[in-house]
């Protein structure tokens, strides 16, 4: 059963994780609600992705708690986590580049026992630039291209929360723009979309909730203007950039 929709679609508690040695991240407490972006931002080294894989079921977690729609999904590998509602866009390798367009999107669909072709044309609908290229190599799209096929193809198993890790990583400022106008769409559609992102401010510029992780732990959390309005803060964590 879902959760009622003021109930966060994602719940992680007191979560620590890492890859054999100190944990990278730990005690972390975050929650994702449907329709609504929730950024997670911090300096270089703060465990950002390695928070976003631990949920995603890439690393198994050391300690700590995640449910997904309220059920525990702690330790379920990645492709088990698909059939519980949630989908992960890495930063890289997130498309099969000798793969077309729509054949990325036919895997994406792999767990839907029908309706692949029409939830194609949906997120055609949703992401234009790829029904003009839907027969060319996925490597052979720009960056931009490439991120928003990644996201349509997480988006083919009809997934309650997505985890989108630096989206627009390595991009020019107007494809950076792109991407976000598309993460907000598939926020509209009543998607809890869980973002890390380096470009802090741009990033708050779009987001509903976000937490800020400093050296592998929780530090600060609130609305982009609740953090924005804090001088200490701006000046400790996020910085003057644009």
């Amino acid at each position: 059963m879902s959760p009622m929709p003021d109930e966060p679609y994602l719940t992680v508690k007191d979560l620590t994780a890492g890859y054999g040695g100190p944990p990278i991240i730990e005690g972390i407490c975050l929650e994702a609600r449907p329709g609504a972006i929730t950024a997670i931002v911090g300096p270089n080294g703060a465990g950002k992705s390695t928070l976003m894989k631990a949920i995603a079921g890439v690393i198994r977690p050391a300690a700590g708690e995640i449910r997904v729609c309220g059920k525990i999904t702690t330790g379920l590998t990645a492709n088990k986590l698909v059939a519980r509602g949630m989908a992960y866009v890495p930063q890289v390798a997130n498309v099969f580049p000798s793969l077309t367009v729509v054949e990325n999107l036919e895997m994406g669909g792999y767990t839907r026992k029908s309706g692949v072709k029409a939830r194609i044309e949906e997120l055609y609908t949703l992401f234009p630039d790829l029904r003009a290229a839907a027969r060319r190599p996925a490597g052979a799209l720009s960056g931009g291209q490439r991120n928003m096929l990644a996201m349509a193809r997480g988006l083919m198993s009809d997934p309650k929360v997505l985890l989108v890790d630096e989206p627009t990583a390595g991009m020019a400022p107007k494809f950076e723009t792109a991407v976000w106008e598309h993460i907000v769409q598939i926020r509209q559609t009543g998607v809890a979309v869980l973002v890390v992102e380096q470009n802090t401010r741009r990033t708050l510029a779009y987001a509903d909730w976000a937490y800020v992780l400093v050296l592998g732990k929780n530090r600060l959390s609130g609305s982009p203007a609740q953090l924005l309005n804090d001088e200490e803060v701006v000046a400790l964590y996020i910085g003057g950039g644009a």
